[in-house]
């Protein structure tokens, strides 16, 4: 890893550590980064699972009170959550390099377009499905299984849908409803990385390198994060997202 290299991770790392600290997201520069040094893309998406995980952990011990709330309940949905990721995760090794590179320009619009109208589309679907009962928890439950096979295969927006879920199922107190989004993200996370680990898909010393970069910017996101206006930092987001689906699409 020449030294060049070594300073990019560190500050894109960095960045998309605060970046998610503040706003969520970071995979828009992470997973980009990887590939601009060198990585195949599927090791590069693989690879940032592994950088990002740090920053993704960093809330739970601050949620620790809401979670102990959730009592039991917390299993179904943890359990239903490892489930879909590690079948996202299996999906990406096995559906070949070919298919994934032509699908990154419409997997980064579509969190580009989650990350847009997330708070629209959470409200959305807690109207319509809140009141129902037993048809909210299977819509919920079959939400969080598909958007956690996303989360295995890609994970860039997924944060968004399982926080809806969360709150369709009941929990309607936001810090629970979010407590949760970052435990069942958190454990995806993992999930997946044990699954790319397994099989040799996980670019170590880029992953390692990036990885300090993000633990030190989500804790000074943590820090400075409610000062920014976070108006602007989504402006900025959805700018780069859409340039980069239109890029990789040109390119691919």
């Amino acid at each position: 890893m020449t030294v060049g290299v070594f300073c990019l991770l560190i500050v894109v790392g960095f960045f998309g550590g605060v970046w998610n600290a503040m706003a969520s997201g970071a995979t828009l520069f992470t997973f980009p980064a990887l590939i601009a040094v060198g990585l195949p893309p599927v090791m590069a998406n693989a690879t940032n699972f592994l950088a990002l995980l740090p920053s993704n952990a960093a809330a739970l011990p601050a949620y620790k009170k809401e979670l102990k709330s959730v009592g039991r309940a917390i299993w179904p949905v943890l359990t239903i959550s490892s489930i879909g990721a590690v079948l996202g995760a299996l999906l990406l090794l096995n559906s070949g390099e070919v298919i994934f590179i032509n699908l990154i320009p419409f997997l980064i619009f579509g969190a580009t377009l989650l990350f847009m109208f997330g708070n629209q589309m959470r409200n959305l679907l807690i109207s319509q499905f809140e009141e129902t009962g037993r048809i909210a928890l299977f819509v919920s439950l079959s939400m969080l299984f598909i958007f956690s096979i996303y989360g295995g295969y890609f994970g860039a927006g997924a944060g968004i849908i399982i926080l809806a879920t969360m709150q369709i199922m009941g929990y309607s107190n936001y810090h629970v409803a979010n407590s949760l989004k970052n435990l069942l993200a958190t454990s995806l996370t993992i999930f997946s990385i044990i699954v790319f680990g397994l099989n040799g898909a996980i670019a170590w010393p880029e992953a390692l390198v990036m990885m300090i970069g993000s633990t030190v910017g989500g804790y000074v996101g943590g820090l400075f994060g409610r000062k920014i206006n976070e108006r602007y930092l989504k402006i900025v987001m959805v700018c780069f997202g859409f340039f980069l689906s239109g890029y990789y699409y040109l390119n691919s």
